[in-house]
């Protein structure tokens, strides 16, 4: 699905155009994708959609002042590097941080698939819902899409690849009188998706969700869902952050060999693993396998090339731009939580008195790890069976307080995003409802 670029040429162009402007270093961060999305919206195919997309970010030094510009489709050479150059007329001066690597391409990830295919996984899912709950309506996205990645410097480093990843979202709405709801569950893979996995998933929860039953109140254990889990381990993410180290932010900032969480947990990340692998960094840096916390002690931060100087342990290779318009900054991929034994099934039989929670509603918790969130769609369990879904409640606390008090993990890992995470039992966090 990769396409050529009508301009192949434009990031060596860069980097000679910017050597003769007078620059001491370059860099070119160039990108292309192409999709294939398609939507259903009540039951029904709406839309076929075909998208194409190209950008380049040239980043500069000049008397050792950086200056960023970025163009999306075509360019004039040095109209990108005037841009550039007039920027670092505004900056400081400061340690030019390239990679110097002799050129690499790597080998593309993932494969596409036909429209026709997309279009029967789509139709597979909704018909299976369908087959089990009539009365709901179903809106859906499945896609395939392949970007292109080519970094450049003037150090010589060359590195590229292209990522085909396919996708989708299924979401299930139910209406019954005065009461909606609605249901989502998604997969991102490479190469194929599993259609009836992702409905048979949302049939679980609707009938979950058959009956409606009083929640509990008070500190009970909580169960959250692969899919829920997520909120958890955000935080834990944004304390691993070298650059939040840095910042005295992170509450682990001075805790390397201290256990910081339930010796239950191993968080690590793995380069070569699921749909979000990647072989280097946005700064060139080749990606490698790192532990983070190794049941429960911290290990080390991730770091890109400047804060990994700056704390004196170097860059872990985790240097990425949140979009093409930034520099590169710490952030994480293919982060992996060791799964447990128990079964999700084994996990709700152990339960005397708790809640399951799956979807939420509102932010999540920040690097303090409080929060306060709106539980949009969870389960009340007694005797280790499930009553029925939960309305007008509330979860609370901390973050922090739930992964040491982490009573079981379990065998379900499933990626939720870029993030490999098992259904996750804790304890030490409050329940609130207004009924």
């Amino acid at each position: 699905m990769a396409y050529a670029s009508p301009r192949a040429d434009l990031p060596e162009q860069l980097i000679e155009r910017a050597k003769q402007s007078g620059a001491e270093a370059a860099e070119v961060f160039f990108t292309q994708s192409s999709a294939r999305p398609m939507f259903y919206e009540a039951n029904r195919l709406k839309q076929l959609e075909s998208t194409q997309a190209e950008g380049i970010a040239l980043r500069l030094w000049k008397n050792g002042q950086p200056g960023l510009a970025v163009a999306y489709g075509a360019v004039e050479p040095q109209t990108l590097v005037d841009r550039a150059i007039a920027l670092s007329d505004l900056n400081e001066a400061e340690q030019i941080e390239l990679t110097a690597q002799t050129p690499n391409t790597y080998p593309d990830l993932g494969e596409a698939v036909s429209v026709e295919q997309l279009m029967e996984w789509g139709q597979e899912a909704i018909a299976r819902i369908r087959e089990a709950y009539p009365d709901c309506l179903c809106t859906a996205e499945w896609e395939s899409e392949a970007e292109t990645t080519r970094l450049l410097n003037s150090k010589g480093l060359d590195s590229g690849y292209t990522d085909t990843t396919l996708s989708c979202y299924v979401t299930a709405e139910w209406v019954r009188g005065d009461d909606f709801l609605s249901v989502s569950d998604g997969q991102t893979q490479r190469s194929t998706l599993n259609p009836l996995q992702v409905a048979d998933q949302i049939i679980q929860r609707l009938q979950w969700a058959e009956d409606n039953a009083a929640p509990p109140r008070g500190r009970v254990p909580i169960l959250f869902t692969s899919k829920a889990a997520d909120m958890l381990w955000n935080t834990a993410q944004a304390a691993l952050n070298g650059k939040r180290v840095l910042e005295g932010a992170s509450p682990w900032s001075d805790r390397v060999g201290d256990l910081v969480t339930s010796s239950r947990l191993t968080l690590s990340q793995h380069p070569n693993e699921g749909p979000f692998s990647c072989p280097f960094d946005d700064e060139g840096t080749p990606t490698k396998p790192i532990t983070y916390i190794q049941s429960g002690e911290l290990q080390l931060f991730y770091t890109d090339r400047t804060v990994g100087r700056t704390l004196g342990s170097g860059t872990t290779g985790n240097g990425f731009r949140p979009n093409l318009g930034s520099y590169p900054t710490p952030g994480l991929f293919n982060f992996i939580i060791e799964p447990g034994d128990l079964s999700f099934e084994d996990m709700i039989a152990s339960l005397d008195d708790g809640l399951i929670v799956d979807q939420m509603l509102g932010g999540g918790a920040g690097i303090s790890g409080d929060f306060s969130v709106n539980v949009d769609l969870g389960y009340r369990v007694q005797g280790g069976k499930i009553l029925g879904r939960v309305k007008d409640t509330m979860i609370s606390g901390n973050v922090y307080t739930a992964l040491k008090h982490l009573i079981e993990l379990g065998s379900d890992a499933e990626w939720n995003g870029s993030c490999y995470t098992p259904s996750v039992l804790v304890n030490g966090l409050s329940v609130t409802s207004r009924q």
